[in-house]
């Protein structure tokens, strides 16, 4: 291992410990995945203090790297099963990809951005994920011919539940999507139960608008 790669591994797991166990995430499986994911790979030209930070980082093309805590708070809230299938609405880096990657059977993974969506593919192939499925479109209408997904976790701002999106999800699956107005949003955890759908408020939260036909408009911007 490089001193570099020392560095990174110390910082990983720091991050692990004071950040996103110490903060409530008990679930071994995934502060492995994270104590082992090289983040600095997710973002180009960052330094490793800003890549562990817990911390948004900016990825261009006014989209960000969200912070790992979030990350890590986002897939805990799936309670993730190693043959699930997943769908994730807004690819970005490919980070929290990688780590649905690790935890799940099958990742179909949709990103608005044709450059993002590129880049992660690219990436998260150089880094040996296999079980992933890349798409460059509108997330908001979801991925139908490979539905239903037994859980689906969209990383962007909505406006409301994407009904697409509703209709993909299997029986007895979680979403996690954060909904609100374009700068402040609710992460919201929706189950579905005997066709139903139910939603609990997990807190706060700030998220880059989910462009699409059923989310925000480029008009709205």
């Amino acid at each position: 291992m490089s001193p570099d790669e020392q560095i990174a591994a110390t910082l990983r797991e720091r991050l692990v410990e004071r950040h996103i166990r110490a903060r409530g995430i008990s679930d071994e499986r995934l502060l492995d995945v994270i104590r082992a994911l090289p983040r600095e790979r997710f973002i180009p030209g960052a330094s490793l203090q800003d890549a562990y930070g817990d911390h948004p980082v900016s990825i261009g093309a006014g989209q960000t790297i969200s912070q790992p805590y979030m990350v890590a708070w986002m897939t805990d809230a799936l309670r993730l099963q190693p043959t699930d299938r997943v769908l994730e609405v807004g690819t970005g880096s490919g980070y929290q990809t990688a780590v649905l990657s690790a935890l799940v059977s099958e990742v179909y993974t949709v990103e608005y951005l044709a450059s993002l969506s590129e880049k992660a593919e690219a990436l998260l192939s150089n880094m040996g994920c296999r079980n992933i499925r890349f798409r460059q479109g509108d997330g908001t209408l979801g991925w139908p011919e490979a539905a239903p997904f037994d859980a689906i976790c969209v990383t962007a701002g909505a406006p409301a539940a994407p009904p697409s999106l509703l209709a993909q999800l299997a029986e007895g699956g979680r979403m996690v999507i954060p909904v609100g107005d374009r700068f402040v949003q609710q992460l919201l955890l929706i189950t579905k139960q005997g066709g139903q759908v139910t939603e609990q408020s997990l807190g706060g939260c700030r998220f880059v608008p989910l462009l699409g036909a059923e989310g925000w408009s480029l008009d709205a911007m």
